[in-house]
């Protein structure tokens, strides 16, 4: 409806935080909920784009650089502790290197990537037991959870306001970059992620928020983050990615990680956060890149603040 290039998914970020944060499942959707109530109120109000508006391009871009050193960190990370992410990362830079002309360099790339390393997995075995065993699968069907309220919660759910903000801001703006003549609006991401947690942690589900996805590389964007979205549902109601995960490895994306990290975001946006406030978008990069977006945001403000 809105048009926007950003599609919405399981983000690694506000999961985790969403998991470690609660005691137990109830004060985790508690959180997860009512922090989505604050967030969609923030995006009607049109604030979030107020924020971007107010921080400046410096730190804007020094926050989206430091996500990129977050991904590629995160793919080395992945390199060291499985093999198959190395053969990841050697397609996905071959690929890249071969079709960096074409409009469609990153669906090539992570294409190529996971493919490779799917059939490497398929061939000397499948994914490692330790990962197997990660993975736990509880079908609880579709239950309104109990909710709880506390201040451990209220907390959770105030943290979880600061987390989407950069999140938003920073992966929404990497997608939308990949789009050319992106249709992009922080405030209508903010809308959408937030109905959607509302009704996934009412039920008991996880959070679903803003992604850096290749989708917005596609020559319809749009309909091709929409295609991802309704895929994904149909393979979690039905079951089957417990199954996939078997031969999928999590390593698989190293290589889309690391190019989308270093050369379609990093060498993008740092040369912008440094040419005209050098310290302020480099404290941001950096704060960004060591803790998270919203932590890079009000580094780079303090920076600002104090004359840097």
């Amino acid at each position: 409806v809105t048009q926007s290039v950003a599609p919405i998914s399981f983000q690694a970020e506000t999961i985790t935080y969403a998991g470690t944060a609660g005691k137990n499942r109830s004060e985790c959707c508690t959180m997860v909920f009512f922090g989505a109530v604050i967030m969609t109120i923030i995006g009607c109000c049109g604030m979030l784009t107020k924020i971007v508006d107010f921080i400046g391009a410096d730190i804007a871009n020094g926050m989206m650089a430091g996500v990129g050193i977050m991904l590629a960190a995160t793919a080395i990370d992945m390199v060291k502790k499985e093999k198959v992410a190395g053969v990841s990362l050697a397609v996905a830079l071959v690929t890249y290197v071969l079709t960096s002309q074409s409009s469609n360099t990153l669906v090539y790339t992570i294409l190529a990537s996971v493919v490779a390393s799917c059939v490497v997995t398929m061939i000397y075995g499948k994914v490692s037991k330790k990962e197997q065993e990660a993975i736990v699968v509880v079908d609880d069907k579709f239950k309104r959870q109990k909710f709880t309220i506390n201040s451990r919660v209220i907390m959770g759910a105030l943290g979880m306001v600061c987390l989407n903000i950069g999140s938003n801001i920073s992966f929404g703006a990497i997608t939308a970059s990949m789009a050319p003549n992106a249709n992009f609006n922080v405030d209508n991401l903010t809308v959408i992620s937030s109905l959607a947690d509302m009704a996934s942690s009412f039920f008991g589900g996880a959070p679903v928020e803003s992604i850096i996805s290749a989708t917005a590389a596609a020559p319809h964007a749009v309909w091709c983050g929409v295609a991802m979205m309704l895929v994904i549902g149909v393979l979690l109601l039905a079951g089957i990615l417990p199954k996939i995960s078997k031969f999928v490895p999590p390593a698989s994306i190293a290589g889309f990680l690391f190019v989308l990290g270093v050369f379609k975001t990093v060498a993008l946006d740092a040369p912008a956060a440094l040419a005209n406030a050098p310290a302020v978008g480099g404290i941001t990069m950096v704060a960004t890149a060591i803790t998270n977006p919203f932590i890079g945001m009000i580094a780079g403000l303090l920076a600002k603040f104090i004359g840097l």
